[in-house]
């Protein structure tokens, strides 16, 4: 390995006892590959075992945690007991392989497909569509309701610990029900749950509280709790960086052993708030300090890009496509094959690469998500 990149595979300890081999995390992304009734497929299992043996640490495809909370196709699920045997099988492939296995758990609110919840009932903080044609109107969820799902988000800690990960990621990004509870486009509510920013923090907040209670009262080993969220939204009203400030102060108070910020391009900067046009991810180091270790992402995917990216100060980078077009990224790197790294999706290379077929459909036929794709 080269000096320059010896960085990269210096150990971390997350919390006070769990540590990693590297600074290196593969990150959570949807695969549409599990089986119907929510349990995790041979061809996902050998798509993570092909990733792990790298990385310090994967965070799976997120989970739902109830039974309206399925955002995708193919997701795995964390809502029932009898899924703990799946969950099991899914922390053991990966653990087996030398990573720590964090389970990312999430409710999708508006955004999930009315075909896959139960009699077609979306739900959210209010009854807000997201923006595009055909979106559905959600239907604003009721304070009993809330406080369920926030149980929801416990009972699957408790699943995660019994299967055997080291921790769980609480997804609070990319526009899903914790992230519509957050943002002032979606939650028009004007009680506890709404109106005020720091009304809008309540739920959030209270999913961080209830996650770590499960800790505190099932995990007999140490046992992580991150917390990933989006800086900002495009929308009008939407979340702000000035909003995001006040979220990572409410977080940095909550002893989490990580926050993860959910960026396509690592160095893409502030849309508007403050320092607009300055490095998101600089904003938000500065603003957590040495508070929170900081898990940065985004359209890293050279050796040369994470270097760059760790000496930021940001104590772990996390690699998302990168580790789908190159499942073999870190080894080559520590190795010294950095030079030998492939950047791009040849469409002849499916099975080398142990993509599952629903992922591979996706990445084929959807170039702008996965942008990279050599159809040659």
């Amino acid at each position: 390995m080269k000096s320059k990149f010896t960085p990269l595979f210096e150990s971390f300890n997350l919390g006070k006892e769990v540590h990693l081999k590297n600074r290196l995390v593969m990150a959570p992304m949807t695969n549409f590959s599990s089986n119907p009734d929510g349990t995790v497929t041979d061809a996902e299992i050998n798509y993570y075992e092909r990733r792990s043996s790298g990385v310090g640490m994967v965070i799976t495809a997120c989970t739902y945690v109830t039974a309206n909370g399925k955002g995708f196709h193919g997701e795995f699920g964390g809502d029932r007991d009898d899924l703990i045997p799946s969950l099991r099988r899914l922390a053991s492939a990966i653990k087996a392989k030398g990573a720590k296995a964090i389970l990312q758990i999430f409710h999708g609110g508006r955004e999930v497909p009315p075909e896959l919840v139960p009699n077609g009932d979306v739900v959210s903080a209010s009854n807000i569509p997201s923006q595009g044609d055909g979106k559905p109107v959600p239907r604003p969820l009721s304070e009993t309701e809330i406080k369920s799902i926030i149980t929801d988000f416990g009972e699957t800690t408790r699943r995660a610990i019994e299967a055997g990960f080291d921790g769980v990621e609480i997804h609070g990004a990319n526009g899903y029900l914790l992230q519509q509870f957050f943002s002032p486009h979606s939650n028009r509510r004007e009680d506890m749950w709404g109106g005020t920013l720091e009304k809008r923090l309540t739920f959030p907040i209270a999913v961080v509280d209830e996650v770590k209670k499960a800790v505190a009262k099932h995990a007999k080993e140490p046992f992580i709790v991150g917390y990933r969220f989006s800086p900002e939204e495009p929308e009008t009203p939407g979340i702000t960086m000035d909003d995001t400030l006040v979220l990572i102060d409410a977080l940095t108070k909550k002893d989490l052993d990580y926050l993860h910020v959910s960026l396509m391009d690592f160095w893409s900067t502030a849309r508007r708030g403050v320092e607009a046009n300055r490095p998101r991810i600089e904003i938000i180091k500065d603003r957590v300090g040495d508070l929170v270790p900081v898990i940065g992402v985004g359209s890293i995917y050279t050796a040369d890009d994470a270097i760059k990216a760790l000496e930021t100060g940001v104590p772990l980078i996390a690699l998302a496509r990168e580790l789908i077009i190159d499942p073999d990224w870190v080894q080559k790197v520590e190795q010294g094959r950095e030079t030998e790294i492939v950047t791009k999706i040849n469409k002849n290379n499916q099975l080398q690469l142990d993509i599952p077929d629903p992922l591979w459909q996706a990445i084929i036929n959807s170039p702008g998500w996965f942008p990279g794709v050599n159809k040659a």
